[in-house]
């Protein structure tokens, strides 16, 4: 089958157009003919030697896909040839056909493009992951999402505001934080104009946020941990501006704070099928009925992923850059 590979760790320009296996099909599992498939930063550190794939994982890039299935494992139910859908992935989202655990997909709604929902499944099950399982907010809470305008940051927004929660949001420009208003954040701070801390406690009267979402990892732990309300969750799902950082214990303790690390990929098969079937219970009516929808930027031919890697690695983009299959 045609993918998208690359011989070495290196810039953008090592990605091209190759031959590779077709995935062999397990009895749990679907193979899907990819129509679409999206960039996430996780695909930027794999090709640099940076992030490998969990064991047993395809080494080809891509989180995430969707088009038709082919061919159904012996085990699953619930799906048959010809159903469109969209699915979870370890790695192998840049292909013409793509093997996943029935448990990692998710049917299509009607009215959806290929490629929206290419761009759906690896944001927004990131953004319920990690908001309202790990983060768990009070009805009504509020929550603090940086990088506001990412793929992880519009999909949080619209969780957030579809829960009915308070989302306030980082961003690099004032024309992201405009746009992540328009998309429905309660508040968006430019974190190039200074600290976002002082805007976060006064937004939320003193009290701070009952979840801080962040993927900016060390620079930013010693003000994610000052707005945090008592009883508080910062969860961590990236690292762009370090690994190390200085925590006041003391916070902690008196405060009752908790920092949790998280990633999705390499979980186990049977704890993403227990997070798509938590989001379907949550979410699933607003999937259904079109309250929720990812934010495309562009949208590229697989043939130019290398270009769509360039736009994610410079964050001009709001929302998704997604790749089109042939």
């Amino acid at each position: 089958m045609r993918a998208v590979v690359f011989e070495r760790p290196g810039d953008e320009g090592v990605l091209h157009l190759g031959e590779a296996p077709s995935p062999t099909l397990g009895a749990g599992d679907l193979r899907i003919r990819v129509r679409a498939t999206a960039v996430n930063r996780a695909d930027l550190l794999q090709r640099q030697g940076l992030y490998p794939p969990p064991p047993g994982a395809s080494p080809i890039l891509g989180l995430e896909c969707a088009g038709e299935v082919v061919e159904v494992g012996a085990a699953v139910g619930g799906w048959k040839p010809g159903d469109r859908a969209m699915a979870l992935l370890a790695g192998g989202g840049y292909a013409e056909e793509a093997v996943v655990h029935a448990g990692s997909a998710l049917h299509v709604p009607q009215e959806w493009s290929d490629v929206e929902a290419g761009a759906f499944p690896e944001v927004f099950l990131t953004a319920f992951l990690n908001i309202f399982l790990l983060g768990d907010p009070p009805p009504a809470g509020a929550v603090l999402v940086h990088g506001g305008g990412s793929g992880v940051g519009t999909a949080a927004i619209s969780l957030c505001r579809e829960a009915g929660l308070r989302v306030l949001v980082t961003a690099g420009s004032d024309e992201k934080c405009r746009r992540c208003l328009a998309h429905g954040a309660d508040a968006a701070i430019n974190y190039r104009s200074g600290d976002f801390a002082a805007p976060v406690r006064d937004r939320t009267g003193g009290r701070g946020v009952a979840v801080v979402l962040d993927s900016i990892g060390g620079r930013y732990l010693a003000q994610n941990l000052s707005v945090l309300a008592p009883n508080g969750r910062l969860v961590v799902i990236g690292l762009i501006g370090g690994a190390r950082g200085e925590i006041d214990l003391a916070s902690l303790l008196m405060k009752r704070l908790q920092v949790i690390g998280s990633t999705l990929r390499a979980r186990s098969v049977e704890e993403k099928a227990s997070i798509v079937t938590a989001f379907e219970a949550r979410f699933g009516a607003a999937l259904r009925t079109g309250r929720l929808r990812p934010v495309v930027d562009r949208v590229l031919p697989l043939a130019e992923a290398a270009e769509a890697h360039r736009v994610v690695q410079s964050s001009v983009h709001f929302g998704k850059v997604a790749l089109q299959a042939p």
